[in-house]
Protein backbone atom coordinates (compact mmCIF):
# COMPACT_ATOMS: atom_id res chain seq x y z
CA UNK A 1 0.00 0.00 0.00
CA UNK A 2 1.38 3.55 -1.24
CA UNK A 3 2.21 5.57 1.88
CA UNK A 4 0.00 9.43 1.97
CA UNK A 5 2.42 12.28 2.09
CA UNK A 6 2.10 14.00 5.12
CA UNK A 7 3.07 17.30 3.64
CA UNK A 8 -0.46 16.66 1.28
CA UNK A 9 -2.05 15.82 4.19
CA UNK A 10 -1.65 19.05 5.78
CA UNK A 11 -2.30 20.88 3.04
CA UNK A 12 -5.67 19.34 2.50
CA UNK A 13 -6.39 19.69 6.46
CA UNK A 14 -5.31 23.53 5.47
CA UNK A 15 -7.84 23.66 2.65
CA UNK A 16 -10.58 22.19 4.39
CA UNK A 17 -10.31 24.57 7.44
CA UNK A 18 -10.17 27.61 4.71
CA UNK A 19 -13.49 26.62 3.48
CA UNK A 20 -14.97 26.09 6.94
CA UNK A 21 -13.17 29.66 7.44
CA UNK A 22 -14.88 31.20 4.52
CA UNK A 23 -18.39 29.86 4.85
CA UNK A 24 -18.55 30.77 8.25
CA UNK A 25 -17.84 34.42 7.09
CA UNK A 26 -20.48 33.88 4.80
CA UNK A 27 -22.74 33.00 6.78
CA UNK A 28 -22.41 35.94 9.15
CA UNK A 29 -22.19 37.89 6.19
CA UNK A 30 -25.83 36.69 5.33
CA UNK A 31 -27.01 36.94 8.67
CA UNK A 32 -25.81 40.83 9.31
CA UNK A 33 -27.53 41.64 5.55
CA UNK A 34 -30.61 40.15 6.28
CA UNK A 35 -30.27 41.84 10.07
CA UNK A 36 -29.64 45.10 8.84
CA UNK A 37 -32.50 44.78 6.21
CA UNK A 38 -34.86 43.95 8.98
CA UNK A 39 -33.96 46.82 11.43
CA UNK A 40 -34.01 49.06 7.95
CA UNK A 41 -36.98 47.73 6.72
CA UNK A 42 -38.61 48.30 10.67
CA UNK A 43 -37.40 51.60 10.94
CA UNK A 44 -39.19 52.69 7.45
CA UNK A 45 -42.17 51.28 8.43
CA UNK A 46 -42.30 53.10 11.90
CA UNK A 47 -41.61 56.55 10.53
CA UNK A 48 -43.54 55.93 7.78
CA UNK A 49 -46.37 54.54 10.29
CA UNK A 50 -44.96 57.80 12.30
CA UNK A 51 -45.70 60.49 9.66
CA UNK A 52 -48.96 58.61 8.70
CA UNK A 53 -50.43 59.31 12.30
CA UNK A 54 -49.02 62.55 12.62
CA UNK A 55 -50.52 63.41 8.66
CA UNK A 56 -53.72 61.74 10.30
CA UNK A 57 -53.75 63.61 13.10
CA UNK A 58 -53.49 67.04 11.75
CA UNK A 59 -56.47 65.82 9.27
CA UNK A 60 -58.31 64.81 12.05
CA UNK A 61 -57.82 68.58 14.09
CA UNK A 62 -58.66 70.32 10.42
CA UNK A 63 -62.00 68.03 10.09
CA UNK A 64 -63.47 68.06 14.06
CA UNK A 65 -62.40 71.81 13.37
CA UNK A 66 -65.15 71.87 10.22
CA UNK A 67 -67.56 70.27 12.06
CA UNK A 68 -67.69 71.88 14.83
CA UNK A 69 -67.53 75.27 12.22
CA UNK A 70 -70.58 73.74 10.72
CA UNK A 71 -72.74 73.09 13.67
CA UNK A 72 -72.40 76.52 15.09
CA UNK A 73 -73.48 77.58 11.46
CA UNK A 74 -76.45 75.17 11.40
CA UNK A 75 -77.37 76.05 15.17
CA UNK A 76 -77.21 79.67 13.66
CA UNK A 77 -79.39 79.38 10.54
CA UNK A 78 -82.31 77.89 12.00
CA UNK A 79 -84.33 80.56 12.57
CA UNK A 80 -84.42 81.12 8.84
CA UNK A 81 -85.13 77.40 8.06
CA UNK A 82 -88.81 76.48 6.71
CA UNK A 83 -89.41 72.84 6.61
CA UNK A 84 -90.77 72.42 2.41
CA UNK A 85 -94.09 71.30 2.52
CA UNK A 86 -94.69 67.97 0.42
CA UNK A 87 -95.34 68.37 -3.42
CA UNK A 88 -97.40 66.43 -5.81
CA UNK A 89 -95.78 63.70 -7.90
CA UNK A 90 -97.94 62.54 -9.94
CA UNK A 91 -97.22 59.16 -12.90
CA UNK A 92 -94.13 59.11 -10.86
CA UNK A 93 -92.83 55.85 -9.35
CA UNK A 94 -93.45 56.41 -5.62
CA UNK A 95 -90.50 56.12 -3.38
CA UNK A 96 -92.56 54.01 -0.90
CA UNK A 97 -91.40 50.44 -2.12
CA UNK A 98 -87.85 51.06 -3.07
CA UNK A 99 -86.31 49.39 0.12
CA UNK A 100 -87.57 46.30 -1.43
CA UNK A 101 -85.99 46.49 -4.52
CA UNK A 102 -82.36 44.85 -5.32
CA UNK A 103 -80.23 46.65 -7.69
CA UNK A 104 -81.71 45.22 -11.00
CA UNK A 105 -85.80 45.54 -10.20
CA UNK A 106 -84.44 49.29 -9.39
CA UNK A 107 -83.04 49.77 -12.87
CA UNK A 108 -85.78 48.15 -14.54
CA UNK A 109 -88.31 50.51 -12.95
CA UNK A 110 -85.87 53.38 -13.93
CA UNK A 111 -85.53 52.38 -17.41
CA UNK A 112 -90.26 51.58 -17.19
CA UNK A 113 -90.18 55.09 -16.14
CA UNK A 114 -87.93 56.76 -18.54
CA UNK A 115 -89.77 54.70 -21.42
CA UNK A 116 -92.85 55.73 -19.88
CA UNK A 117 -91.68 59.64 -19.80
CA UNK A 118 -90.39 59.78 -23.23
CA UNK A 119 -93.75 58.38 -24.67
CA UNK A 120 -95.47 60.85 -22.57
CA UNK A 121 -93.17 63.94 -24.08
CA UNK A 122 -93.51 62.81 -27.81
CA UNK A 123 -97.23 62.17 -27.35
CA UNK A 124 -97.14 65.67 -25.76
CA UNK A 125 -95.12 67.34 -28.80
CA UNK A 126 -96.94 65.51 -31.54
CA UNK A 127 -94.36 63.24 -32.02
CA UNK A 128 -93.64 59.46 -32.06
CA UNK A 129 -89.98 59.56 -32.11
CA UNK A 130 -88.56 62.24 -29.78
CA UNK A 131 -85.46 63.41 -28.83
CA UNK A 132 -83.73 65.25 -25.44
CA UNK A 133 -83.46 68.37 -26.97
CA UNK A 134 -86.60 68.80 -28.06
CA UNK A 135 -87.83 67.52 -24.75
CA UNK A 136 -85.99 69.99 -22.66
CA UNK A 137 -87.22 72.86 -25.06
CA UNK A 138 -90.64 71.97 -24.51
CA UNK A 139 -90.44 71.47 -20.70
CA UNK A 140 -88.53 74.85 -20.44
CA UNK A 141 -91.99 75.87 -21.83
CA UNK A 142 -94.05 74.64 -19.10
CA UNK A 143 -91.78 74.33 -16.48
CA UNK A 144 -91.80 77.44 -13.01
CA UNK A 145 -88.55 76.79 -11.82
CA UNK A 146 -88.92 78.83 -8.52
CA UNK A 147 -91.74 75.75 -7.91
CA UNK A 148 -91.08 73.40 -5.53
CA UNK A 149 -92.81 70.31 -7.42
CA UNK A 150 -90.46 71.17 -10.38
CA UNK A 151 -87.35 72.73 -8.97
CA UNK A 152 -84.32 71.30 -10.80
CA UNK A 153 -86.03 69.02 -12.98
CA UNK A 154 -84.92 71.33 -15.99
CA UNK A 155 -81.33 71.11 -15.69
CA UNK A 156 -81.92 67.31 -14.81
CA UNK A 157 -84.08 67.23 -18.07
CA UNK A 158 -80.73 69.09 -19.85
CA UNK A 159 -78.35 66.34 -18.62
CA UNK A 160 -80.05 63.48 -19.53
CA UNK A 161 -77.90 61.11 -21.43
CA UNK A 162 -79.80 57.25 -19.94
CA UNK A 163 -82.46 56.37 -17.66
CA UNK A 164 -79.46 55.99 -15.63
CA UNK A 165 -79.52 59.70 -15.19
CA UNK A 166 -83.33 59.54 -13.66
CA UNK A 167 -83.97 59.68 -9.57
CA UNK A 168 -86.95 58.80 -7.83
CA UNK A 169 -88.20 61.80 -6.47
CA UNK A 170 -88.98 61.81 -2.52
CA UNK A 171 -92.12 63.77 -0.73
CA UNK A 172 -90.02 67.20 -1.07
CA UNK A 173 -88.37 66.60 -3.87
CA UNK A 174 -85.00 65.04 -2.76
CA UNK A 175 -84.66 61.52 -2.75
CA UNK A 176 -86.31 60.24 0.47
CA UNK A 177 -85.98 61.33 3.37
CA UNK A 178 -84.39 64.38 2.82
CA UNK A 179 -86.16 67.73 2.78
CA UNK A 180 -83.53 69.43 0.87
CA UNK A 181 -80.01 68.13 -1.77
CA UNK A 182 -77.46 67.90 0.32
CA UNK A 183 -75.69 70.90 0.76
CA UNK A 184 -71.65 70.57 0.24
CA UNK A 185 -69.15 73.40 1.08
CA UNK A 186 -65.20 73.65 2.32
CA UNK A 187 -64.16 75.21 5.54
CA UNK A 188 -60.62 75.51 5.22
CA UNK A 189 -59.45 72.31 3.51
CA UNK A 190 -61.76 70.31 4.69
CA UNK A 191 -65.10 69.59 2.79
CA UNK A 192 -68.28 69.33 4.61
CA UNK A 193 -71.55 67.61 3.93
CA UNK A 194 -75.14 68.67 5.56
CA UNK A 195 -78.20 66.72 4.76
CA UNK A 196 -81.45 67.53 6.37
CA UNK A 197 -84.11 64.19 7.15
CA UNK A 198 -87.44 63.94 8.13
CA UNK A 199 -87.74 62.11 11.19
CA UNK A 200 -91.46 61.77 10.78
CA UNK A 201 -91.13 59.85 7.58
CA UNK A 202 -89.47 56.79 10.15
CA UNK A 203 -91.04 54.64 12.60
CA UNK A 204 -90.53 55.56 16.14
CA UNK A 205 -88.91 53.39 17.80
CA UNK A 206 -90.07 55.28 20.98
CA UNK A 207 -93.63 53.82 20.65
CA UNK A 208 -92.06 50.42 22.29
CA UNK A 209 -91.11 52.60 25.39
CA UNK A 210 -95.63 54.12 25.55
CA UNK A 211 -96.13 52.51 28.90
CA UNK A 212 -99.92 52.44 28.03
CA UNK A 213 -101.57 48.83 28.64
CA UNK A 214 -104.43 49.56 26.39
CA UNK A 215 -102.71 49.36 23.39
CA UNK A 216 -100.04 46.91 24.18
CA UNK A 217 -101.12 44.74 21.42
CA UNK A 218 -101.26 46.95 19.00
CA UNK A 219 -97.97 48.41 19.79
CA UNK A 220 -96.45 45.07 19.37
CA UNK A 221 -98.22 44.44 16.16
CA UNK A 222 -97.03 47.69 14.27
CA UNK A 223 -93.19 46.77 15.79
CA UNK A 224 -93.36 43.37 13.98
CA UNK A 225 -95.03 44.69 10.92
CA UNK A 226 -91.73 47.09 11.10
CA UNK A 227 -89.50 44.39 11.40
CA UNK A 228 -90.83 41.59 8.76
CA UNK A 229 -90.65 44.51 6.20
CA UNK A 230 -87.17 45.19 7.02
CA UNK A 231 -86.06 41.06 7.13
CA UNK A 232 -85.19 41.81 10.89
CA UNK A 233 -85.26 37.93 12.10
CA UNK A 234 -86.98 36.75 14.81
CA UNK A 235 -84.11 36.38 17.08
CA UNK A 236 -83.04 40.24 16.32
CA UNK A 237 -86.56 41.11 16.91
CA UNK A 238 -86.82 39.55 20.92
CA UNK A 239 -83.37 40.65 21.12
CA UNK A 240 -84.60 44.51 20.13
CA UNK A 241 -87.95 43.51 22.20
CA UNK A 242 -85.75 43.34 25.26
CA UNK A 243 -83.34 45.94 25.02
CA UNK A 244 -86.38 48.37 24.28
CA UNK A 245 -88.29 47.07 27.78
CA UNK A 246 -85.28 48.01 29.61
CA UNK A 247 -84.77 51.57 28.08
CA UNK A 248 -88.85 52.02 28.71
CA UNK A 249 -87.81 51.21 32.92
CA UNK A 250 -85.22 54.02 32.51
CA UNK A 251 -87.67 56.47 30.72
CA UNK A 252 -91.08 56.41 29.46
CA UNK A 253 -92.06 57.74 26.15
CA UNK A 254 -94.66 60.61 25.41
CA UNK A 255 -96.36 60.85 22.08
CA UNK A 256 -96.12 64.54 22.69
CA UNK A 257 -93.46 65.63 25.50
CA UNK A 258 -94.63 68.83 27.38
CA UNK A 259 -93.17 70.68 29.90
CA UNK A 260 -93.65 69.71 33.61
CA UNK A 261 -93.47 70.74 37.25
CA UNK A 262 -91.55 69.13 39.76
CA UNK A 263 -91.93 69.91 43.55
CA UNK A 264 -89.41 68.98 45.91
CA UNK A 265 -89.34 68.89 49.71
CA UNK A 266 -86.66 70.81 51.38
CA UNK A 267 -84.69 69.71 54.46
CA UNK A 268 -84.99 71.37 58.16
CA UNK A 269 -84.02 75.14 58.02
CA UNK A 270 -80.26 75.86 58.48
CA UNK A 271 -79.86 76.87 62.33
CA UNK A 272 -83.24 74.57 63.59
CA UNK A 273 -82.74 72.64 66.65
CA UNK A 274 -83.71 69.55 66.63
CA UNK A 275 -85.58 69.52 69.91
CA UNK A 276 -87.46 72.48 67.63
CA UNK A 277 -90.55 70.15 66.98
CA UNK A 278 -92.52 73.48 65.24
CA UNK A 279 -89.34 74.36 63.76
CA UNK A 280 -89.07 71.22 62.21
CA UNK A 281 -92.80 71.42 60.88
CA UNK A 282 -92.51 74.72 59.52
CA UNK A 283 -89.93 73.68 57.43
CA UNK A 284 -90.95 70.81 56.39
CA UNK A 285 -93.67 72.39 54.52
CA UNK A 286 -91.23 74.52 52.32
CA UNK A 287 -91.23 72.90 48.77
CA UNK A 288 -89.23 74.04 45.60
CA UNK A 289 -91.01 74.03 42.41
CA UNK A 290 -88.79 73.82 39.28
CA UNK A 291 -90.28 74.10 35.82
CA UNK A 292 -88.69 71.40 33.25
CA UNK A 293 -88.86 72.43 29.52
CA UNK A 294 -90.40 70.30 27.28
CA UNK A 295 -87.23 69.95 25.43
CA UNK A 296 -85.03 68.36 28.67
CA UNK A 297 -87.27 65.23 28.24
CA UNK A 298 -86.48 65.43 24.55
CA UNK A 299 -82.63 65.83 25.05
CA UNK A 300 -82.98 62.66 27.31
CA UNK A 301 -84.70 60.79 25.32
CA UNK A 302 -82.32 61.53 22.72
CA UNK A 303 -79.51 60.73 24.35
CA UNK A 304 -80.65 57.37 25.78
CA UNK A 305 -81.50 56.09 22.71
CA UNK A 306 -78.34 57.33 20.97
CA UNK A 307 -76.25 55.35 23.89
CA UNK A 308 -74.91 52.05 24.00
CA UNK A 309 -78.24 50.47 25.97
CA UNK A 310 -79.32 49.54 22.30
CA UNK A 311 -77.65 47.89 19.83
CA UNK A 312 -78.16 49.99 16.57
CA UNK A 313 -75.85 46.95 14.48
CA UNK A 314 -78.79 45.13 14.39
CA UNK A 315 -80.96 47.45 12.96
CA UNK A 316 -77.91 48.59 10.78
CA UNK A 317 -77.38 45.28 9.14
CA UNK A 318 -77.34 45.51 5.63
CA UNK A 319 -80.76 44.42 3.83
CA UNK A 320 -79.78 45.73 0.90
CA UNK A 321 -76.84 46.70 -0.95
CA UNK A 322 -76.48 47.91 -4.53
CA UNK A 323 -74.18 50.83 -6.26
CA UNK A 324 -75.66 53.73 -5.45
CA UNK A 325 -77.92 53.15 -2.28
CA UNK A 326 -78.06 50.67 0.69
CA UNK A 327 -81.45 49.73 2.47
CA UNK A 328 -81.23 48.40 6.37
CA UNK A 329 -83.82 48.83 9.25
CA UNK A 330 -81.86 51.67 10.78
CA UNK A 331 -82.58 54.11 7.94
CA UNK A 332 -86.44 53.80 8.62
CA UNK A 333 -86.48 53.86 12.26
CA UNK A 334 -86.02 56.99 14.31
CA UNK A 335 -83.94 57.53 17.36
CA UNK A 336 -84.97 60.83 17.67
CA UNK A 337 -88.34 62.29 19.81
CA UNK A 338 -90.75 61.60 16.92
CA UNK A 339 -94.39 60.58 18.46
CA UNK A 340 -96.06 61.00 14.98
CA UNK A 341 -96.04 60.02 11.41
CA UNK A 342 -96.74 62.01 8.57
CA UNK A 343 -98.59 60.15 6.23
CA UNK A 344 -97.37 62.43 3.53
CA UNK A 345 -93.88 61.20 3.85
CA UNK A 346 -93.54 57.95 5.44
CA UNK A 347 -93.00 54.78 2.96
CA UNK A 348 -95.07 51.75 2.72
CA UNK A 349 -93.65 49.39 5.56
CA UNK A 350 -93.78 52.38 8.16
CA UNK A 351 -97.68 53.35 6.88
CA UNK A 352 -98.57 49.64 7.62
CA UNK A 353 -97.01 49.80 11.62
CA UNK A 354 -98.81 53.23 12.27
CA UNK A 355 -102.01 51.90 11.10
CA UNK A 356 -102.00 48.83 13.22
CA UNK A 357 -103.22 50.94 15.90
CA UNK A 358 -106.38 51.15 14.21
CA UNK A 359 -106.80 48.00 11.83
CA UNK A 360 -107.05 47.47 7.77
CA UNK A 361 -103.02 48.77 7.42
CA UNK A 362 -102.26 47.33 4.38
CA UNK A 363 -105.53 48.74 2.70
CA UNK A 364 -105.48 52.59 4.02
CA UNK A 365 -101.19 52.70 3.46
CA UNK A 366 -102.17 51.76 -0.33
CA UNK A 367 -104.66 54.54 -0.66
CA UNK A 368 -102.34 57.17 0.87
CA UNK A 369 -99.65 56.25 -1.54
CA UNK A 370 -101.94 56.53 -4.82
CA UNK A 371 -103.61 59.46 -3.05
CA UNK A 372 -100.75 61.64 -2.05
CA UNK A 373 -98.92 61.68 -5.33
CA UNK A 374 -101.61 63.51 -6.82
CA UNK A 375 -102.04 65.77 -3.83
CA UNK A 376 -100.30 65.51 -0.17
CA UNK A 377 -103.00 65.78 2.63
CA UNK A 378 -103.38 68.85 4.01
CA UNK A 379 -104.54 67.90 7.23
CA UNK A 380 -105.85 64.81 9.01
CA UNK A 381 -109.81 65.75 8.77
CA UNK A 382 -108.69 66.19 4.81
CA UNK A 383 -107.82 62.51 5.12
CA UNK A 384 -110.29 61.80 7.02
CA UNK A 385 -112.66 62.96 4.61
CA UNK A 386 -110.70 61.24 1.02
CA UNK A 387 -111.01 57.85 3.20
CA UNK A 388 -114.40 58.41 4.96
CA UNK A 389 -114.79 53.89 4.37
CA UNK A 390 -111.96 53.89 6.77
CA UNK A 391 -113.21 56.35 9.52
CA UNK A 392 -112.83 54.13 12.21
CA UNK A 393 -109.57 53.02 11.69
CA UNK A 394 -108.67 56.27 11.14
CA UNK A 395 -109.81 57.62 14.38
CA UNK A 396 -107.99 55.28 16.50
CA UNK A 397 -105.15 55.91 14.58
CA UNK A 398 -105.09 59.90 14.83
CA UNK A 399 -102.86 59.99 17.98
CA UNK A 400 -100.34 58.65 15.91
CA UNK A 401 -100.23 59.99 12.46
CA UNK A 402 -99.89 63.87 11.31
CA UNK A 403 -99.37 65.63 7.82
CA UNK A 404 -96.78 67.71 9.03
CA UNK A 405 -93.45 66.87 10.25
CA UNK A 406 -91.79 68.38 13.42
CA UNK A 407 -88.76 66.40 13.95
CA UNK A 408 -86.00 66.46 11.91
CA UNK A 409 -82.19 65.83 12.17
CA UNK A 410 -79.09 67.25 10.43
CA UNK A 411 -76.32 64.89 9.49
CA UNK A 412 -73.31 66.96 9.22
CA UNK A 413 -70.11 64.95 7.68
CA UNK A 414 -66.47 66.72 7.41
CA UNK A 415 -63.71 64.95 5.59
CA UNK A 416 -60.14 65.92 5.35
CA UNK A 417 -57.11 64.09 3.94
CA UNK A 418 -57.02 60.68 5.53
CA UNK A 419 -60.03 61.89 8.64
CA UNK A 420 -63.63 61.65 8.36
CA UNK A 421 -65.58 62.98 11.26
CA UNK A 422 -69.31 63.68 11.25
CA UNK A 423 -72.34 64.91 13.81
CA UNK A 424 -75.99 64.60 13.82
CA UNK A 425 -78.00 67.76 15.32
CA UNK A 426 -82.12 66.23 16.55
CA UNK A 427 -84.13 69.45 15.91
CA UNK A 428 -88.20 69.77 16.91
CA UNK A 429 -90.01 72.57 15.67
CA UNK A 430 -92.38 74.00 18.54
CA UNK A 431 -94.68 77.00 17.98
CA UNK A 432 -93.20 77.29 14.59
CA UNK A 433 -89.72 77.67 15.95
CA UNK A 434 -87.09 75.46 15.44
CA UNK A 435 -84.90 74.47 18.87
CA UNK A 436 -82.12 71.52 18.90
CA UNK A 437 -82.76 69.00 21.67
CA UNK A 438 -79.31 67.32 20.89
CA UNK A 439 -76.05 66.80 18.93
CA UNK A 440 -74.73 63.13 18.52
CA UNK A 441 -70.92 63.22 17.67
CA UNK A 442 -68.84 60.41 15.70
Amino acid sequence: MKKQNPMNRNETIHNVSGLQRRGIVLLVTVVLLVVLATLGYTLTARVAAQRHRHRYMMDSCQARYARDSAIKYVLAMLADFNSPGAIDRPNEPDFSDLFTLDQQQYQQLIDEWFDYSTYQWGSDLGQENVNFTDVAGYLAGLMDTNDANVAGDFQKIMDLGSAKSFIIRGPYGPPWPFLTEPVEFEIGSAVVTVDIEDENAKYPLGWMLLNQKDIEREVKAGFDTFCEWMDVNDFEVDSLREQLEQLAEIKQFKLEFKPTRVITPLGPTRGATRSSAASRRRSSRRRTVENIPAEVHQTSFARLFHSSLIDTELLARPTIIAEDRTESALKYATLWPAGKVNINTAPRQVLEAAFSFGGDADEIAEEIIYRRRIKPFESIEDFSKQLMGYSGAIKNCQNYITTESTVFSIKIKSVNGLATVSAVVGVVKDNGKLKPVAIIFG
